[in-house]
């Protein structure tokens, strides 16, 4: 009796490993984004941004280019973030007083937040002092803080328009001293300046900036 021969086995078809999900772009740059912002440039190393993103050298030189580009990409992220969170605040029709309330507590949401500690503004923190050798960094802080000014300028200038402030006031100087006090509580709070003394700070500057306590 014949036995039919058994159809051979199927190869077992080998197992497919997905990418890390370290390695999405999206996430890795999210990663080398905290570690730039907590360290500065110069003291993230490359083995620093390798071990945050779960990427060896080779792949993040593919992804981002080195680490001057990386850094650039960083803050280009962070800026997009920023813009995006305060966007709505700028957009929507309010009262001047309450719509700068809501600017600088979603400011300081921002810079307190960090796993390690409070993480400050990336432009004040360590942007700003790359800008000082690196024309290309300098520019895009100074677009950040002209972008800054302009949106407060315009707010300034439609709360006039309301009748909300007298009719000497400058919406453009407004706008400056609006932009300083972002800046001076991004720095404190990377000082961990507790967030009851800097929203102290903001009330003081924004009675100066709208005329008086409500």
């Amino acid at each position: 009796m014949v036995q039919k021969a058994k159809p051979p086995a199927a190869a077992a078809e080998p197992k497919r490993r997905g990418r890390p999900r370290a390695y999405e772009p999206d996430i890795a740059l999210g990663k080398a984004l905290d570690l730039f912002r907590r360290q500065g440039f110069a003291s993230t190393s490359l083995d620093d941004l390798s071990e945050a993103t779960g990427m060896n050298r080779p792949s993040l030189y593919s992804a981002f280019g080195d680490k001057r580009e990386l850094y650039i990409k960083s803050y280009q992220r962070y800026r997009e973030d920023a813009r995006a969170s305060m966007a709505e605040i700028f957009r929507q029709e309010m009262p001047v007083r309450q719509r700068l309330e809501r600017i600088f507590a979603s400011a300081l949401n921002i810079y307190l937040s960090g796993e390690t500690g409070p993480r400050g503004c990336f432009t004040v923190v360590t942007a700003a002092s790359e800008a000082v050798g690196d024309p290309e960094i300098r520019a895009m802080v100074l677009d950040g803080l002209t972008e800054l000014d302009k949106a407060f300028a315009n707010c300034f200038r439609r709360a006039k328009e309301k009748g909300e402030l007298p009719a000497s006031a400058d919406p453009s100087v407004l706008a400056q001293l609006a932009s300083a006090t972002v800046h001076t509580i991004a720095i404190r709070s990377r000082a961990r300046v507790p967030r009851k003394e800097l929203e102290a700070i903001v009330t003081g500057a924004i009675d100066v900036m709208v005329g008086g306590k409500r």
